[in-house]
């Protein structure tokens, strides 16, 4: 008897399952196959579906009762299709698509009748009746997910009284939360039993998507993580979070303390249920008073806890991500200077380090290990490795020094920027005058980077004349290097940083000051205001 069996006689012996229970052989079938096989079902239920609708005619699917009949009609083949056993890899695919169309028209007979936030009420609502009737444990993931996000987008929309776009948001997360810890109740007191296992199993799927859901929602209303921000700088995704991201995560004192709360419960339920972790005790009253500045943290703490409690080791990685994502967005927060910032980490940091180093500290029972006296080889590796970091920086300080010194001086007019880009906490984005387009780093067939030609008057202002490939240049033209910048060649550099507090005095600037050398090296040194003043 294998230990799959032994595992399920015990089982049944315990009550825990039903006397019929058995364990599915399985299914052997590779994933290049499973995956080819989906995308022929795919792209054979396009047209097919196409053809469908032609069929039925607009008559129908504009009428009162059309989407709703067509639409329960099409879910109704789907469910038989996924609820069938041994049937083709084919078909099992082709169902899916069938089941997003019934899903799809149903949705919009209901956007069509009902109040947006009723209907999102009644697909959330629909959503978990699939996963009651689709034996399929990762549609029912995505059936969770999907419901969750009608619920959460049905309390939004209830909500329009006034209230900023972040409270509203966040009222709708945390709802969704408690709706989560409702169900994990239920789970655990009313599902516990052996002859519930099979509705405990569509509990547990469903009600997973739905809090990844709830752990996405909570790291996405943070606003851009550190270091995120910069690679993704200039796509729709940043400009998106930035739009619903606070400008303050402690923007209500009543979101500061909920979230508080639910990581001191989240703290208490570790304490009780995992001994192990009780000399890092004082981890927890860290994360305590960081969840007081940043209002999601507590709840994807609380998620991250039931999670290793309860042994769902992919959704406690998850919350664990999503809480290092909201931690780190708090870099982004502007009414926070970088030196204030910076000091609550350091000390966060230094007390887990210290509350780390006090737990894994021998006992005084226990002799130390002797210590290992540093070879002179080691002690020669050590001193080469901190002078050659030494020399490398003082070489890039010398480069730098060199350019500023001798390098012959050129103005660039500073083109207009999107407002809302203008300013960004302690540094200004650039973007000079070029009237014509500078290649993507990907155009760019060869590993050296391109130049641009240009031309100065007699105040040294440039301007941009053409690409150079490499012809001859006239007596009054000079070559820049460029350089690149989130996927694009830009003059030296997009972005100016400054001292905090300073932004009034930048935002006058009208040129950019730079040195340029013969071989085309070039450093931003500085900005200018009109007429070439200082600011």
């Amino acid at each position: 008897m294998s230990n799959h069996q032994q595992l399920l006689a015990k089982a049944i012996a315990a009550g825990l399952l039903p006397s019929d229970a058995h364990v599915d052989a399985p299914e052997s079938r590779p994933w290049p196959v499973v995956l080819l096989t989906a995308l022929g079902a795919w792209l054979a239920a396009i047209p097919l579906l196409i053809v469908v609708g032609l069929l039925l005619g607009d008559t129908i699917i504009h009428s009162m009762a059309g989407p709703y009949l067509v639409g329960l009609m099409v879910l109704a083949a789907a469910i038989l299709l996924l609820r069938s056993q041994d049937i083709p890899l084919f078909v099992e695919q082709l169902a899916i698509p069938t089941l997003i169309v019934g899903s799809s028209l149903l949705a919009y007979g209901l956007f069509e009748h009902l109040p947006s936030a009723l209907a999102c009420t009644m697909l959330a609502l629909l959503a978990g009746g699939l996963t009651w009737a689709i034996p399929r444990p990762w549609l029912r993931v995505l059936l969770g997910a999907a419901s969750a996000a009608l619920t959460g987008s049905a309390i939004f929309t209830c909500m329009k009284n006034g209230h900023s776009a972040y409270a509203e948001l966040w009222i709708a997360l945390h709802t969704l939360l408690l709706l989560w810890l409702l169900a994990i109740a239920v789970q655990h007191v009313l599902l516990i039993d052996g002859a519930k296992a099979l509705v405990a199993a569509a509990f547990e799927s469903f009600f997973t998507g739905w809090l990844l859901v709830v752990l996405a929602g909570l790291a996405f209303s943070s606003g851009m993580t550190f270091l995120v921000g910069a690679s993704l700088s200039n796509s729709v995704f940043y400009e998106v979070m930035n739009e619903v991201a606070p400008q303050s995560m402690a923007a209500s004192s009543l979101f500061a303390l909920s979230s508080s709360i639910l990581a001191l419960a989240a703290g208490l339920l570790l304490w009780r249920n995992w001994p192990a972790l009780r000399p890092y005790a004082g981890a927890a009253l860290v994360l305590i008073a960081l969840a007081w500045f940043m209002p999601a943290l507590g709840a994807v703490l609380l998620a991250l806890s039931i999670s290793l409690i309860a042994g769902r080791w992919r959704v406690a990685i998850t919350a664990g991500l999503a809480a290092a994502w909201i931690i780190g967005a708090f870099y982004y927060q502007l009414n926070w200077s970088l030196a204030n910032k910076a000091l609550l980490f350091m000390l966060a940091g230094s007390l887990l380090g210290a509350i780390t180093w006090r737990a894994l500290a021998p006992k005084a029972s226990v002799p130390p290990p002797p210590a290992q006296a540093i070879t002179p080889r080691q002690k020669i590796g050590i001193a080469l490795t901190a002078a050659s970091v030494l020399l490398v920086a003082n070489i890039g300080i010398w480069q730098k020094e060199d350019l500023i010194a001798h390098g012959q001086p050129l103005y660039i007019s500073l083109a207009p920027v999107d407002p809302r880009s203008l300013m960004q906490g302690d540094f200004m984005q650039l973007d000079f005058q070029i009237p014509f387009d500078t290649p993507s780093v990907g155009d760019v067939s060869n590993q050296t980077r391109p130049f641009i030609v240009m031309k100065r008057d007699r105040q040294n202002i440039g301007s941009a004349q053409r690409i150079h490939h490499g012809e001859p240049l006239a007596a009054d033209e000079f070559k820049v290097e460029l350089s690149p910048k989130n996927g694009r060649w830009v003059l030296v550099s997009d972005a100016w940083f400054f001292k905090e507090g300073e932004a009034n005095r930048w935002a006058q600037a009208r040129y950019g000051e730079f040195r340029v050398k013969p071989d085309g090296k070039a450093l931003l040194v500085g900005l200018k205001g009109e007429g070439l003043k200082g600011l």
